[in-house]
């Protein structure tokens, strides 16, 4: 790694302009706002769900209306990337924004159940563009050193909005009516248009990409059509009808044209030979049912609650929480254990197991069981998805070689959600199939009122004012058909329990196996398709980022053999990174008072490292010879440092890597962040002579 040479800043590719603090602020807060209606949209509808069931008469195909968000949201996301790649993220971002608030305010005035499907499937298109464009654009707009920063507080949105989305959709089923679920993204929405058009810049980073549109339509095509199967087999069609068999046709010839096309494809959607890796496949196997269990889990368990347990859907949010809080508090917790102790494989086995043990304790909710043994089945199962979410990724990206960091690491994210979207449709057709029979076996001799069926369903409201025999006899027959849904879950948490025994636990690479903190509290997140240049971009400037600049500085200067503290180390950079910027200009791009850079710049003319200065502060910094040398080495040694951080990723065998440390090198050489305190002259003086 040594052998990584110093080029010309002029020949680098710059950071896409200069933008300020107070502008900068203001794009991250309306890419927040796009990720979090995306983010809030996957969990808010959850306690929505029995009302909206009443309502629109259509419990057998509820399910749908999370799996129509997640399933298009899945597919759309690849296409959206390279999309915005291609042609600029901000017109792309922008629609997205626009389509999925069509969507949004389509899906409030819907009347039937595939009104309300069809539109939730528009809002999921837009959320792929809002989760891609939110974390693709801040990579345009934000240095590299603050990069990592920003990076964990998208991760955050994730963290947050798995918590309150179910109690947001509650409080409006309570207090307003279910539609404000959707309505609620209209105002967000439009603010962050609004922002997004006046401030982000238009002429952002692009790459070249051929994207797999032939791909991208015959998975979509093979997914839904295996969803649709799941869903209406046994209840819309019988299983030897005209109808399911069609369906199971279309997603066979789908697929099998789906292999054929990625094995054509320039960028295929999932590079097939990815598949010979057995890690990569035990993990997206594994991440296949862990979404399927927590998704699937998600969308039911606010059904127990207000059904069977009588409580309101505000209510149902709050008991939703120790899923999160055991889902959340795992997810970090492995995260940082896998980084200190550099293994991963006994994760999603003890993952998996709870998991497991959580989905069979959820089997045996009742009518009888208490609040708190309800809590505890759900942190069971919320400890054992949050133990595997994460080190999935890990392992997928330890054991691939670099050319394939990027589809690979998309790849583990798309099973999970793809398993998310046949989770929530396989638990729904196993409860409309078994709930007709549980309602009858309970109701027997008992007359149903009007309006409450097995097909149709009813509203809690209208539940509530049942007779006590009948509504006894309806919530018992509720909770066995919900039995039986979790107790179906069991035996898909213990085969990947099997299959999580099969991943091979590889010693972590420096960069690709450090968990990142965007993905360490995005459990739900949507996987956003990037290259692996991108995706190592990503991890390095997270690493980047954690760095304590004194001792970095420090470091520095002993490994380029120069007489100079870590503070006229790092302003000598900045000064060689812009030769011909006037003092005045540099001083406000380092954001320092003039008299602050006259002062900062006195050492490195008493070094030698500059000449004399001109009282105007028009001038340019002018190098000596010496100084000039001392730059190279300076520049040398930070570069060498960022390659350190790739493993055993060796640059010179990968040319997109060398230029992707080039450009950090180069950027967090011409960097504008204030110094700060850890760079001030008292510590800078004590690290210099510590370090001598």
């Amino acid at each position: 790694m040594g052998d990584s040479t110093v080029t010309s800043p002029a020949t680098e590719e710059a950071e896409p302009e200069q933008i300020g603090q107070r502008r900068r602020l203001i794009i991250i807060g309306a890419l927040l706002l796009g990720l979090l209606l995306a983010a809030l949209d996957q969990t808010i509808v959850a306690t929505a769900l029995p009302t909206i069931a009443g309502d629109l008469h259509g419990l057998s195909h509820l399910s749908w209306v999370v799996t129509a968000y997640l399933l298009a949201s899945t597919v759309s996301t690849p296409l959206w990337g390279k999309l915005g790649d291609l042609y600029g993220r901000k017109t792309f971002f922008q629609a997205s924004i626009i389509i999925f608030l069509i969507g949004s305010a389509l899906a409030g005035l819907a009347h039937t159940m595939p009104q309300l499907i069809a539109f939730r499937a528009v809002q999921g298109i837009g959320g792929g563009g809002l989760l891609t464009g939110a974390q693709t654009i801040v990579a345009d707009v934000v240095p590299a050193r603050e990069r990592g920063r920003y990076q964990g507080l998208f991760g955050s949105v994730f963290g947050v909005t798995s918590v309150l989305g179910p109690l947001i959709g509650g409080f409006f089923v309570d207090n307003l009516s279910w539609r404000w679920v959707f309505y609620v993204n209209i105002p967000i929405g439009v603010v962050a248009l609004i922002v997004v058009a006046a401030v982000l810049p238009g002429h952002l980073r692009r790459a070249p990409h051929k994207i797999d549109y032939l791909g991208t339509a015959l998975l979509a095509g093979a997914a839904t059509s295996l969803v649709l199967i799941t869903s209406l087999g046994g209840t819309t069609y019988a299983w030897s009808s005209a109808p399911i068999f069609i369906l199971g046709a279309i997603a066979v010839v789908c697929g099998a044209l789906f292999v054929w096309a990625e094995s054509h494809a320039a960028e295929p959607v999932v590079p097939l030979h990815l598949f010979r890796n057995r890690v990569f496949s035990a993990s997206s196997a594994v991440g296949f049912v862990v979404g399927f269990a927590m998704f699937g889990a998600i969308a039911y368990l606010p059904q127990y609650m207000q059904i069977v347990k009588g409580v309101s859907p505000t209510v149902s949010g709050l008991r939703l929480l120790p899923l999160m809080a055991g889902l959340l508090t795992t997810s970090i917790g492995t995260g940082r254990l896998v980084s200190r102790w550099g293994r991963y494989r006994i994760f999603p086995i003890i993952g998996t197991a709870t998991m497991t043990v959580g989905l069979y304790l959820l089997s045996h909710l009742d009518v009888t069981t208490s609040d708190w043994l309800s809590s505890l089945y759900m942190l069971v199962l919320g400890a054992g998805i949050g133990a595997s979410l994460q080190v999935l990724v890990v392992a997928v990206q330890n054991s691939v070689s670099y050319a394939d960091l990027g589809a690979a690491t998309g790849g583990a994210t798309f099973f999970r959600s793809i398993g998310g979207s046949f989770g929530t449709a396989t638990f729904g057709a196993v409860f409309a199939n078994v709930l007709a029979g549980d309602l009858a076996a309970s109701l027997k001799g008992l007359s149903l009122p009007p309006g409450v069926t097995a097909a149709s369903g009813a509203s809690p409201a209208v539940l509530a004012h049942l007779p006590a025999a009948v509504h006894l006899g309806y919530v018992t027959g509720y909770a066995h058909a919900l039995q039986t849904v979790f107790l179906v879950a069991t035996p898909f948490g213990a085969l990947a329990f099997l299959l999580s025994w099969t991943i091979k636990d590889i010693p972590l690479r420096t960069t690709a196996g450090r968990p990142d903190p965007a993905d360490t509290l995005a459990p739900t997140s949507r996987p956003t398709i990037r290259t692996s240049d991108q995706e190592m971009e990503r991890a390095l400037t997270t690493i980047l980022s954690r760095e304590h600049r004194r001792e970095v500085y420090a470091r520095l200067t002993r490994s380029a053999g120069i007489a100079a503290s870590p503070r006229a180390a790092w302003l000598l950079l900045r000064v060689g990174q812009h030769p011909g910027m006037s003092r005045r200009d540099l001083a406000r791009l380092l954001q320092l008072t003039d008299a602050e850079m006259e002062r900062r710049l006195t050492e490195l003319v008493a070094t030698g490292y500059v000449q004399v200065l001109r009282p105007d502060l028009g001038q340019p910094v002018p190098l000596s010879e010496s100084g000039q040398r001392a730059f190279d080495a300076l520049f040398r040694a930070r570069h060498e440092r960022i390659a350190q951080y790739v493993g055993d990723w060796h640059p010179s065998q990968h040319p997109g890597l060398v230029a992707l440390l080039d450009r950090l090198t180069h950027q967090l050489a011409a960097g504008g962040e204030a110094p700060g305190r850890d760079l001030d002259p008292e510590r800078a003086g004590s690290a210099a002579q510590g370090s001598g």
